[in-house]
């Protein structure tokens, strides 16, 4: 699903911005999309924390046969945060998750399954509220956090500036390859307002030519 502001926010930054322009033009209609429910998208990221895409999705399969028999064949299968709390760490682990990694699975389906985390909330939340409600999580990081504000929840003004994919992009078109800080990151975005979501998505594709996912 193409968030709604994303046509109004690609047209303003290709107005106002000459780099922004040129990435635009060359990714005519393609966008963000949201492709999961919000348990299910912090779970595979939880998953996919810190081995290769491989493993991660070797791992996700055998947890979805384990907590969502009924939908291994589909592609973006959905978990029930309740049936996932409810597995014990032996199964979990047979599943592959390291015992630290369990650990922060069974937390987030505790979030969940308490409303500590409940999305119904999450619109009247601005995303500093957010983010820190998500990092309660054991296991979710700020980045983390931005990345599900981006990709999940469609937020327009994010700007994850710990991303070294952005600062290699932000590096490449705007500083002549010179390496970027945090700050200077922060300050380049200043430019991209209200839009910083789509700015960067931008930037990311200029690297990988395959869109990201998340």
């Amino acid at each position: 699903m193409k968030p709604r502001w994303w046509d109004e926010a690609a047209a303003d930054l290709a107005r106002r911005d000459r780099v922004m322009r040129r990435l635009v033009r060359a990714h005519p209609g393609a966008s963000l999309k949201r492709r999961s429910d919000a348990f299910t998208a912090l779970a595979r990221a939880i998953t996919g924390q810190q081995i290769s895409v491989k493993a991660a999705d070797a791992i996700w399969r055998r947890l979805v046969a384990a907590a969502a028999p009924g939908q291994v064949a589909r592609a973006f299968p959905r978990l029930d945060p309740a049936r996932v709390a409810a597995l014990p760490p032996p199964a979990l682990r047979a599943a592959g998750f390291s015992e630290r990694k369990a650990a922060y699975l069974a937390d987030l389906a505790g979030h969940f399954v308490t409303g500590r985390l409940d999305p119904r909330a999450w619109k009247r939340l601005d995303d500093e509220a957010l983010v820190a409600a998500l990092v309660d999580v054991r296991g979710i990081g700020r980045w983390t956090a931005e990345m599900f504000l981006m990709f999940h929840e469609l937020r327009p003004d994010v700007l994850p500036v710990d991303d070294l994919g952005l600062r290699k992009a932000a590096a490449l078109h705007y500083r002549r390859g010179a390496a970027i800080a945090a700050a200077d990151l922060h300050e380049l975005g200043e430019r991209w307002r209200p839009w910083r979501s789509a700015a960067t998505w931008y930037l990311w594709r200029s690297l990988d030519p395959v869109a990201i996912e998340y």
